[in-house]
């Protein structure tokens, strides 16, 4: 493991997230997959708490910004910080779509859409096996 100095970026071998994470985490987060809609975790929670990257464990999405989108995964309407996640454009699937990883580790987590509800007018479409969530105590 490395975290690269100049953007502080968390690096590991492909093994090595192989190891730490379940096949599904790994094919959603680091192979770029997609849970089918209404089967991952997290979906319909709806307890206080804050949602984590789980390759890195970094902070990603608080549930006071979670909302129901009815899309069938996690949804928010923000990140917990500005510099939290990362845009891409990802031009798979013959469309073109704004990707959202990880800042810290590059993990796939989802995607980010203009449907969203006020005060951001955005919907961050995140699949709940890109997550980890800690309920407040």
């Amino acid at each position: 493991m490395t975290i690269n100095a100049d953007k502080d970026k968390l690096r590991k071998s492909d093994e090595e997230w192989r190891a730490e994470l379940t096949p599904e985490q790994y094919a959603v987060a680091r192979k770029h997959g997609t849970e089918r809609a209404f089967t991952g975790p997290y979906w319909d929670e709806k307890r206080p708490g804050l949602y984590s990257c789980v390759c890195c464990g970094e902070p990603l999405f608080d549930a006071t910004t979670k909302y129901d989108s009815g899309s069938g995964w996690p949804s928010f309407y923000t990140p917990v910080a500005p510099d939290a996640v990362e845009e891409h454009v990802d031009k798979s699937l013959f469309m073109r779509r704004t990707e959202v990883r990880c800042a810290r580790c590059d993990a796939h987590l989802g995607h980010v859409f203009p449907d969203g509800p006020k005060p951001t007018g955005l919907r961050y479409c995140i699949n709940g096996q890109a997550l980890d969530f800690k309920t407040e105590v």
